[in-house]
C-alpha cells in the first residue's frame, strides 16, 4: 500500500470567504481533515473551515496546548505527528488546518517538519497572514516604495527590540502585553502611528486607533501595525 499525503492548510485569519480555492478543493478531496485543539477545547481553524467540511467528513482534532512550558508543547507535538503518521501509513490524505498561513508562527509547522523528517509527504499549502488581513481591514498599506516591514512576536519579550528596528512593524499576539507595547510606543514617539486589530475577520473584530483608549489587556488575537514616519 503506498502512503498518504499530509497537507498543512492555512485557513486565513478568521473569515471563511478568505480560505483559498486551493484549501477548500484540498478539503474536499481529502480521507480526513485534522485541526488543533487548544485548552479549553476552542477550535478555531475548524471553525473557521466548517462551511468546506462535509458532515460525513472524518475529522481528529490534537490538543495543542497554549503553554510556555516546551517540554509540554514539544509532546503535543510528538503525539500529533505519531497519530499522523499512522494515518499516513493507512494511505490516508489528510489535511491538518492551522489559522493564518502554515510558515508564520504556526503550532502546524511543528508537527509538519516531524511528519516530514520520518520521509512522509508532507505540504504546504499557504493561506491569507493576519496581518496582510489587518492591514485591509483598517484601509492601510503595510509598507509602501522602499519601507522595511518587520514582523515581531510581542509575546517573547521581542517588542523592545523590535521597535527599535528601522521601518514599518506588525506586532503579532500582542493581547497580553499591549499595555507595556503602548508604553514603548508612547517613548520612541510612535503611538500615532500605530493602531490595533482585535479578531480580524472573526465575530467581534474591534479596529482601536488611539491605543490610549485601551484600559486592559486585549484579546489573544490582537495585532499592532506601527506605519515607518515620514521624514
Amino acid at each position: 500500500m503506498s502512503k498518504g499525503r499530509l497537507y498543512g492548510v492555512g485557513v486565513g485569519p478568521g473569515d471563511p470567504e478568505l480560505m483559498t480555492a486551493k484549501a477548500i478543493r484540498l478539503l474536499r478531496a481529502c480521507d480526513i481533515v485534522a485541526a488543533p485543539q487548544s485548552t479549553g477545547g476552542r477550535q478555531t481553524a475548524l471553525d473557521i473551515a466548517a462551511p468546506y467540511i462535509a458532515e460525513d467528513k472524518p475529522v481528529r482534532l490534537f490538543d495543542m496546548p497554549m503553554t510556555h512550558d516546551k517540554q509540554a508543547r514539544n509532546a503535543s507535538h510528538d503525539a500529533a505527528a505519531d497519530a499522523l503518521c499512522a494515518l499516513l501509513d493507512e494511505g490516508k490524505t489528510v489535511v491538518f488546518l492551522t489559522l493564518g498561513d502554515p510558515t508564520v508562527y504556526s503550532t502546524y509547522w511543528y508537527v509538519h517538519k516531524r511528519v516530514s523528517a520520518r520521509g512522509y509527504a508532507a505540504e504546504l499549502v499557504p493561506g491569507v497572514p493576519s496581518f496582510c488581513a489587518a492591514a485591509a481591514a483598517m484601509g492601510r498599506a503595510l509598507c509602501e516604495d522602499g519601507e522595511m516591514l518587520h514582523i515581531i512576536p510581542a509575546t517573547h519579550g521581542r517588542a523592545e527590540e523590535g521597535l527599535a528596528l528601522s521601518g514599518s512593524k506588525v506586532l503579532m499576539k500582542t493581547g497580553k502585553s499591549v499595555l507595556e507595547v503602548r508604553e514603548l510606543l508612547r517613548q520612541r514617539g510612535e503611538l500615532g502611528s500605530a493602531a490595533l486589530i482585535e479578531r480580524v475577520g472573526m465575530d467581534g473584530q474591534r479596529l482601536i486607533e488611539n491605543l490610549d483608549e485601551l484600559e486592559q489587556p486585549s484579546g489573544y488575537f490582537s495585532i499592532i501595525l506601527v506605519k515607518e514616519q515620514s521624514e
